[in-house]
């Protein structure tokens, strides 16, 4: 798995050749969308970031690796 690369103007990361598109839900709740079809969400909760898979499409590891890359961004700017 390569390094995640977060654009947080265009709120995307892309891993792997792959365009994850993230959209709000609520605070440190986020939908993590692929073609416009949502494929799980991102949380941050007690200082951890996670990722939650919503069917087999995408894996929860490369979805925490999204919410890693994502909330670390977001305190970094």
């Amino acid at each position: 798995m390569s390094e995640p690369k977060v654009d947080a103007a265009h709120h995307s990361v892309e891993l792997d050749g792959t365009t994850y598109r993230i959209q709000e839900l609520g605070p440190d709740n986020l939908a993590v969308l692929v073609a416009g079809v949502p494929v799980g969400r991102i949380v941050f909760s007690w200082g951890v970031a996670n990722g939650v898979a919503e069917g087999d499409t995408v894996s929860e590891d490369t979805l925490t690796a999204i919410a890693e890359a994502w909330f670390a961004a977001a305190d970094a700017g």
